[in-house]
């Protein structure tokens, strides 16, 4: 599997990831059910790593210009942000 595919899958389960906050938030903070909380956050840190190690090798081996790269990694930081760099940005290599 090419490392463009990996990055691709790893970008729509962290972006996932993410919006599953959604959901464990309110019950840590609300209904003080930490647990659900730390089990996602743990997953999105892992693949938020995994996210930034990943695009930086993309980067890397497809000649990716800053701009593009720059915007890859602020998509990792807003939710819904890597399904829009999906149509966006990597959708085109």
């Amino acid at each position: 599997m090419r490392t463009f595919d990996v990055f691709r899958k790893i970008a729509f389960a962290e972006g996932i990831s993410y919006l599953l906050f959604a959901l464990t938030m309110p019950l840590k903070y609300i209904f003080n059910v930490p647990e659900p909380n730390f089990v996602v956050g743990l997953a999105h840190g892992i693949l938020f790593v995994a996210y930034c190690l990943l695009l930086l090798d993309v980067w890397i081996r497809y000649n990716w210009k800053f701009k593009k790269a720059f915007f890859a990694f602020v998509a990792s930081l807003v939710p819904f942000g890597t399904f829009w760099a999906e149509k966006r940005l990597y959708h085109k290599e």
